[in-house]
Protein backbone atom coordinates (compact mmCIF):
# COMPACT_ATOMS: atom_id res chain seq x y z
CA UNK A 1 0.00 0.00 0.00
CA UNK A 2 0.93 3.50 -0.91
CA UNK A 3 2.82 5.67 2.01
CA UNK A 4 2.02 9.24 1.88
CA UNK A 5 5.59 10.45 3.77
CA UNK A 6 7.62 13.88 3.78
CA UNK A 7 9.57 12.27 1.01
CA UNK A 8 8.31 10.62 -2.58
CA UNK A 9 5.88 8.14 -2.67
CA UNK A 10 6.54 4.39 -1.48
CA UNK A 11 5.10 1.42 -1.43
CA UNK A 12 6.58 -1.56 0.74
CA UNK A 13 7.26 -4.44 -1.44
CA UNK A 14 8.69 -7.13 1.15
CA UNK A 15 10.65 -6.78 4.53
CA UNK A 16 14.31 -5.52 2.82
CA UNK A 17 13.01 -3.37 -0.43
CA UNK A 18 10.97 -0.64 -0.93
CA UNK A 19 9.84 0.93 -4.10
CA UNK A 20 10.06 4.64 -4.67
CA UNK A 21 6.73 5.10 -7.38
CA UNK A 22 8.12 9.08 -7.92
CA UNK A 23 12.03 8.15 -8.60
CA UNK A 24 12.16 4.13 -9.38
CA UNK A 25 12.06 2.73 -13.00
CA UNK A 26 8.90 0.30 -12.52
CA UNK A 27 6.00 -1.00 -14.51
CA UNK A 28 2.13 -1.27 -13.71
CA UNK A 29 -0.52 -3.70 -14.73
CA UNK A 30 -2.82 -2.32 -16.30
CA UNK A 31 -5.70 -4.67 -14.23
CA UNK A 32 -8.59 -3.70 -16.91
CA UNK A 33 -6.66 -5.36 -19.71
CA UNK A 34 -3.70 -7.49 -17.92
CA UNK A 35 -1.51 -5.22 -19.89
CA UNK A 36 1.66 -3.45 -18.85
CA UNK A 37 2.99 0.17 -19.11
CA UNK A 38 6.74 0.56 -18.07
CA UNK A 39 6.83 4.18 -15.98
CA UNK A 40 10.40 5.79 -15.80
CA UNK A 41 9.62 8.56 -13.75
CA UNK A 42 13.47 9.89 -13.46
CA UNK A 43 13.06 10.45 -17.25
CA UNK A 44 10.38 13.82 -16.72
CA UNK A 45 13.12 16.14 -16.51
CA UNK A 46 15.30 14.92 -19.82
CA UNK A 47 15.52 17.66 -22.48
CA UNK A 48 13.32 17.94 -25.21
CA UNK A 49 14.42 18.85 -28.72
CA UNK A 50 11.91 16.84 -30.59
CA UNK A 51 9.01 17.57 -32.86
CA UNK A 52 6.83 21.13 -31.29
CA UNK A 53 3.40 20.75 -32.69
CA UNK A 54 1.75 24.44 -33.68
CA UNK A 55 -0.56 25.85 -31.05
CA UNK A 56 -4.17 25.04 -32.21
CA UNK A 57 -5.69 28.15 -34.67
CA UNK A 58 -7.54 30.84 -33.50
CA UNK A 59 -11.23 30.82 -32.03
CA UNK A 60 -13.74 29.56 -34.16
CA UNK A 61 -16.93 31.53 -35.20
CA UNK A 62 -20.54 30.62 -33.73
CA UNK A 63 -21.26 29.82 -37.52
CA UNK A 64 -19.18 29.10 -40.39
CA UNK A 65 -20.19 29.12 -43.54
CA UNK A 66 -17.85 26.49 -45.00
CA UNK A 67 -18.34 24.17 -41.91
CA UNK A 68 -20.07 20.61 -43.50
CA UNK A 69 -21.43 20.32 -40.05
CA UNK A 70 -23.21 23.59 -39.48
CA UNK A 71 -26.97 23.95 -39.85
CA UNK A 72 -27.98 24.33 -43.36
CA UNK A 73 -24.87 23.51 -44.62
CA UNK A 74 -24.14 20.86 -47.86
CA UNK A 75 -22.38 18.77 -46.55
CA UNK A 76 -19.14 16.90 -48.66
CA UNK A 77 -21.96 14.22 -50.77
CA UNK A 78 -24.24 17.05 -51.35
CA UNK A 79 -26.84 16.31 -48.50
CA UNK A 80 -27.95 19.31 -46.78
CA UNK A 81 -28.31 19.65 -43.06
CA UNK A 82 -31.37 20.75 -41.54
CA UNK A 83 -31.38 23.81 -39.65
CA UNK A 84 -31.03 21.67 -36.10
CA UNK A 85 -31.56 23.77 -32.69
CA UNK A 86 -29.76 20.78 -30.86
CA UNK A 87 -28.40 18.05 -31.27
CA UNK A 88 -28.01 16.07 -34.87
CA UNK A 89 -27.58 12.66 -35.33
CA UNK A 90 -26.87 11.38 -39.75
CA UNK A 91 -25.41 8.54 -41.03
CA UNK A 92 -21.75 8.65 -41.48
CA UNK A 93 -21.16 9.98 -45.57
CA UNK A 94 -17.94 8.19 -45.65
CA UNK A 95 -18.48 4.96 -42.90
CA UNK A 96 -15.77 2.71 -42.35
CA UNK A 97 -18.61 0.22 -42.23
CA UNK A 98 -21.71 -1.03 -43.82
CA UNK A 99 -24.40 -2.76 -42.25
CA UNK A 100 -25.93 -5.17 -45.48
CA UNK A 101 -22.58 -7.32 -45.29
CA UNK A 102 -23.32 -11.55 -45.41
CA UNK A 103 -21.43 -13.41 -43.15
CA UNK A 104 -18.47 -14.71 -44.56
CA UNK A 105 -14.94 -16.02 -43.36
CA UNK A 106 -12.14 -17.69 -44.83
CA UNK A 107 -9.31 -19.58 -43.61
CA UNK A 108 -6.76 -19.77 -46.82
CA UNK A 109 -5.55 -23.68 -46.41
CA UNK A 110 -7.43 -23.55 -42.65
CA UNK A 111 -3.71 -22.95 -41.58
CA UNK A 112 -4.89 -19.99 -39.45
CA UNK A 113 -2.58 -17.93 -40.90
CA UNK A 114 -4.96 -15.66 -43.49
CA UNK A 115 -7.96 -15.44 -42.16
CA UNK A 116 -10.45 -12.61 -42.83
CA UNK A 117 -14.27 -11.85 -41.61
CA UNK A 118 -16.98 -9.64 -42.93
CA UNK A 119 -17.86 -7.06 -40.33
CA UNK A 120 -21.30 -5.43 -40.65
CA UNK A 121 -21.82 -2.56 -38.54
CA UNK A 122 -23.29 1.16 -38.51
CA UNK A 123 -21.79 4.32 -38.25
CA UNK A 124 -23.30 7.54 -36.97
CA UNK A 125 -22.31 11.21 -36.25
CA UNK A 126 -23.51 13.21 -33.53
CA UNK A 127 -23.50 17.07 -33.56
CA UNK A 128 -23.35 17.90 -30.04
CA UNK A 129 -24.60 21.69 -30.70
CA UNK A 130 -25.75 24.20 -33.48
CA UNK A 131 -23.22 25.98 -32.28
CA UNK A 132 -19.61 25.79 -34.12
CA UNK A 133 -17.58 27.30 -31.39
CA UNK A 134 -18.75 25.20 -28.81
CA UNK A 135 -17.02 22.09 -27.29
CA UNK A 136 -17.50 19.95 -24.28
CA UNK A 137 -15.58 22.04 -22.27
CA UNK A 138 -17.63 25.12 -23.02
CA UNK A 139 -21.08 23.73 -23.20
CA UNK A 140 -23.72 24.24 -20.36
CA UNK A 141 -24.14 21.22 -18.30
CA UNK A 142 -27.82 21.30 -19.49
CA UNK A 143 -26.65 21.15 -22.77
CA UNK A 144 -24.16 18.43 -22.18
CA UNK A 145 -27.59 16.62 -20.96
CA UNK A 146 -29.02 16.83 -24.17
CA UNK A 147 -26.01 14.82 -25.73
CA UNK A 148 -26.41 12.16 -22.80
CA UNK A 149 -29.56 11.73 -23.76
CA UNK A 150 -29.27 11.31 -27.22
CA UNK A 151 -26.41 9.49 -26.87
CA UNK A 152 -28.72 7.03 -24.89
CA UNK A 153 -31.51 6.86 -27.40
CA UNK A 154 -28.97 5.72 -30.05
CA UNK A 155 -27.05 3.39 -27.75
CA UNK A 156 -30.61 1.64 -27.30
CA UNK A 157 -31.37 1.76 -30.73
CA UNK A 158 -28.46 0.53 -32.16
CA UNK A 159 -27.82 -2.17 -29.29
CA UNK A 160 -31.30 -3.65 -30.63
CA UNK A 161 -30.25 -4.33 -34.12
CA UNK A 162 -29.42 -7.85 -34.21
CA UNK A 163 -26.37 -7.37 -35.95
CA UNK A 164 -25.24 -5.13 -33.74
CA UNK A 165 -23.25 -7.10 -30.88
CA UNK A 166 -21.37 -3.67 -29.49
CA UNK A 167 -21.87 -0.16 -29.70
CA UNK A 168 -18.73 2.35 -29.36
CA UNK A 169 -19.63 6.05 -28.78
CA UNK A 170 -16.23 8.36 -28.89
CA UNK A 171 -15.41 11.45 -29.89
CA UNK A 172 -11.85 12.53 -31.13
CA UNK A 173 -11.16 16.16 -30.17
CA UNK A 174 -8.49 18.78 -32.09
CA UNK A 175 -6.94 18.11 -35.26
CA UNK A 176 -3.93 16.44 -33.34
CA UNK A 177 -6.60 13.50 -32.97
CA UNK A 178 -7.46 13.27 -36.41
CA UNK A 179 -10.80 15.49 -35.99
CA UNK A 180 -11.35 16.19 -39.59
CA UNK A 181 -13.54 19.57 -38.29
CA UNK A 182 -13.79 21.55 -35.35
CA UNK A 183 -17.30 21.31 -35.02
CA UNK A 184 -18.35 19.88 -32.09
CA UNK A 185 -19.12 16.10 -32.40
CA UNK A 186 -18.72 12.52 -31.72
CA UNK A 187 -18.99 9.36 -34.13
CA UNK A 188 -20.81 5.79 -33.39
CA UNK A 189 -19.60 3.01 -34.53
CA UNK A 190 -21.88 0.44 -34.21
CA UNK A 191 -20.42 -3.56 -35.07
CA UNK A 192 -21.26 -7.09 -34.96
CA UNK A 193 -17.66 -8.04 -33.55
CA UNK A 194 -16.53 -7.24 -29.96
CA UNK A 195 -13.42 -4.95 -30.54
CA UNK A 196 -10.16 -5.68 -29.26
CA UNK A 197 -9.71 -3.40 -26.24
CA UNK A 198 -13.55 -3.88 -24.95
CA UNK A 199 -12.99 -7.70 -25.31
CA UNK A 200 -9.86 -7.48 -23.57
CA UNK A 201 -11.44 -5.68 -20.75
CA UNK A 202 -14.70 -8.12 -20.71
CA UNK A 203 -12.05 -11.10 -20.44
CA UNK A 204 -10.28 -8.96 -17.34
CA UNK A 205 -14.00 -8.29 -15.33
CA UNK A 206 -15.31 -11.62 -16.08
CA UNK A 207 -12.02 -13.21 -14.37
CA UNK A 208 -12.34 -10.74 -11.74
CA UNK A 209 -15.75 -11.81 -10.54
CA UNK A 210 -15.53 -15.49 -11.26
CA UNK A 211 -12.57 -15.02 -8.43
CA UNK A 212 -13.51 -12.57 -6.24
CA UNK A 213 -17.21 -12.65 -6.77
CA UNK A 214 -17.33 -8.60 -7.13
CA UNK A 215 -16.75 -6.19 -9.53
CA UNK A 216 -13.36 -5.75 -10.78
CA UNK A 217 -14.07 -1.65 -11.05
CA UNK A 218 -16.49 -1.25 -8.16
CA UNK A 219 -13.67 -2.95 -6.14
CA UNK A 220 -11.05 -0.18 -8.03
CA UNK A 221 -12.93 2.84 -8.04
CA UNK A 222 -13.09 1.87 -3.60
CA UNK A 223 -9.62 1.45 -3.32
CA UNK A 224 -8.46 4.42 -5.20
CA UNK A 225 -11.33 6.39 -2.97
CA UNK A 226 -9.67 5.40 -0.20
CA UNK A 227 -5.95 6.31 -1.55
CA UNK A 228 -7.08 9.77 -2.33
CA UNK A 229 -3.89 10.24 -4.55
CA UNK A 230 -5.11 10.07 -8.49
CA UNK A 231 -8.88 10.73 -7.95
CA UNK A 232 -9.32 14.32 -10.24
CA UNK A 233 -12.66 15.04 -9.18
CA UNK A 234 -16.49 13.54 -8.18
CA UNK A 235 -20.20 13.50 -8.09
CA UNK A 236 -22.44 11.49 -6.36
CA UNK A 237 -23.08 9.75 -9.44
CA UNK A 238 -18.99 9.59 -11.32
CA UNK A 239 -15.27 9.55 -9.88
CA UNK A 240 -12.59 10.77 -12.58
CA UNK A 241 -9.33 9.41 -11.73
CA UNK A 242 -6.06 9.27 -13.27
CA UNK A 243 -5.91 5.76 -13.46
CA UNK A 244 -2.96 3.90 -11.52
CA UNK A 245 -1.78 1.91 -14.67
CA UNK A 246 -2.25 4.91 -17.34
CA UNK A 247 -0.39 4.93 -20.60
CA UNK A 248 -0.99 8.92 -21.32
CA UNK A 249 0.42 11.54 -19.76
CA UNK A 250 -2.96 13.51 -18.73
CA UNK A 251 -5.20 10.07 -19.41
CA UNK A 252 -8.41 9.98 -16.75
CA UNK A 253 -10.62 7.07 -16.57
CA UNK A 254 -14.41 7.96 -15.61
CA UNK A 255 -16.42 5.66 -13.89
CA UNK A 256 -19.60 5.18 -12.13
CA UNK A 257 -20.38 5.36 -8.32
CA UNK A 258 -22.89 2.38 -9.16
CA UNK A 259 -22.52 -0.83 -10.64
CA UNK A 260 -24.81 -1.17 -14.35
CA UNK A 261 -23.67 -1.90 -17.56
CA UNK A 262 -24.61 0.54 -20.62
CA UNK A 263 -25.83 3.78 -21.08
CA UNK A 264 -29.68 2.13 -20.94
CA UNK A 265 -29.23 1.45 -17.11
CA UNK A 266 -28.94 5.35 -16.93
CA UNK A 267 -31.19 7.03 -13.76
CA UNK A 268 -32.00 10.84 -14.31
CA UNK A 269 -29.75 12.15 -11.50
CA UNK A 270 -27.36 9.69 -12.94
CA UNK A 271 -27.66 11.66 -16.84
CA UNK A 272 -26.88 15.09 -14.98
CA UNK A 273 -23.92 13.31 -13.16
CA UNK A 274 -22.12 12.38 -15.98
CA UNK A 275 -22.77 15.81 -17.67
CA UNK A 276 -21.25 17.63 -14.88
CA UNK A 277 -18.04 14.75 -14.70
CA UNK A 278 -17.70 15.34 -18.51
CA UNK A 279 -18.01 19.60 -18.40
CA UNK A 280 -15.41 19.27 -15.21
CA UNK A 281 -13.06 17.18 -16.66
CA UNK A 282 -13.17 18.82 -20.41
CA UNK A 283 -12.80 22.24 -19.14
CA UNK A 284 -9.82 21.34 -16.70
CA UNK A 285 -7.47 19.53 -19.17
CA UNK A 286 -8.66 23.09 -21.33
CA UNK A 287 -6.57 24.69 -17.81
CA UNK A 288 -3.48 22.32 -18.42
CA UNK A 289 -1.39 24.44 -21.17
CA UNK A 290 -4.21 27.48 -21.35
CA UNK A 291 -5.49 26.20 -24.85
CA UNK A 292 -8.02 23.99 -26.42
CA UNK A 293 -6.90 20.21 -24.96
CA UNK A 294 -6.95 17.31 -27.91
CA UNK A 295 -8.29 14.28 -26.10
CA UNK A 296 -9.82 10.93 -27.43
CA UNK A 297 -12.67 9.77 -25.54
CA UNK A 298 -15.33 6.52 -25.31
CA UNK A 299 -17.22 4.76 -23.29
CA UNK A 300 -17.02 1.36 -22.93
CA UNK A 301 -20.35 -0.40 -22.75
CA UNK A 302 -21.58 -4.07 -21.90
CA UNK A 303 -21.80 -5.51 -25.36
CA UNK A 304 -25.09 -6.14 -26.91
CA UNK A 305 -24.67 -9.85 -27.72
CA UNK A 306 -27.72 -10.91 -26.19
CA UNK A 307 -25.97 -12.29 -23.26
CA UNK A 308 -25.99 -11.21 -19.68
CA UNK A 309 -22.70 -9.42 -18.86
CA UNK A 310 -22.98 -8.91 -14.42
CA UNK A 311 -19.28 -8.60 -14.88
CA UNK A 312 -19.31 -4.98 -16.66
CA UNK A 313 -19.14 -1.75 -15.15
CA UNK A 314 -19.63 1.49 -17.27
CA UNK A 315 -16.97 3.69 -17.88
CA UNK A 316 -15.24 6.31 -20.31
CA UNK A 317 -11.86 6.66 -21.14
CA UNK A 318 -9.70 10.03 -22.05
CA UNK A 319 -6.70 9.77 -23.84
CA UNK A 320 -5.42 13.32 -24.74
CA UNK A 321 -1.57 12.93 -26.04
CA UNK A 322 -0.28 16.55 -25.23
CA UNK A 323 3.23 16.06 -22.70
CA UNK A 324 5.05 18.99 -21.73
CA UNK A 325 3.17 21.82 -22.89
CA UNK A 326 0.44 22.82 -25.54
CA UNK A 327 2.80 22.04 -28.20
CA UNK A 328 4.52 19.09 -27.23
CA UNK A 329 2.87 15.42 -27.72
CA UNK A 330 3.38 12.03 -26.49
CA UNK A 331 4.68 9.75 -29.11
CA UNK A 332 4.23 5.71 -29.05
CA UNK A 333 6.93 4.60 -30.73
CA UNK A 334 9.99 2.66 -30.74
CA UNK A 335 10.21 0.45 -27.06
CA UNK A 336 6.46 1.21 -27.02
CA UNK A 337 5.54 -0.04 -30.72
CA UNK A 338 8.01 -2.91 -29.89
CA UNK A 339 7.87 -3.42 -26.26
CA UNK A 340 5.69 -1.70 -23.78
CA UNK A 341 3.83 1.66 -23.42
CA UNK A 342 5.82 3.98 -21.11
CA UNK A 343 5.40 7.11 -19.64
CA UNK A 344 7.86 9.75 -17.84
CA UNK A 345 5.38 11.68 -15.41
CA UNK A 346 4.15 9.55 -13.14
CA UNK A 347 -0.25 8.93 -12.89
CA UNK A 348 0.00 10.66 -9.16
CA UNK A 349 1.93 13.94 -10.16
CA UNK A 350 -0.33 14.25 -13.29
CA UNK A 351 -3.39 13.85 -11.04
CA UNK A 352 -2.05 16.13 -8.48
CA UNK A 353 -1.93 18.96 -10.94
CA UNK A 354 -5.31 17.75 -12.92
CA UNK A 355 -6.78 18.13 -9.01
CA UNK A 356 -5.58 21.64 -8.67
CA UNK A 357 -6.99 22.75 -12.16
CA UNK A 358 -10.41 21.33 -10.92
CA UNK A 359 -10.88 23.60 -7.99
CA UNK A 360 -9.55 26.66 -9.39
Amino acid sequence: MPIRASGPLIVKCCEATILKLTEDPHRRLNALTNEWVLVSPHRATRPWQGEVAKLPSATEPAYDPSCYLCPGNSRVGGVRNPVYTTTFVFENDFAALKPQIAHARFDVESMGLLVAESEPGVCRVICFSPRHDLTLATMGVEEIEQVVRTWIGQFRELSGLEEIHHVQIFENRGAMMGASNPHPHCQIWATFSIPQEPAKELIAQRAYQSSHNTCLLCDYVALEKRQQVRVVSENDGFVALVPFWAVWPFEILVCSRRHFGSMNELATDEVSALSDILHRVTSTYDKVFGVPFPYSMGFHQSPSDGVEHPEWHFHAHFFPPLLRSATIRKFMVGFEMLGTPQRDITPESAAERLRQLTQK
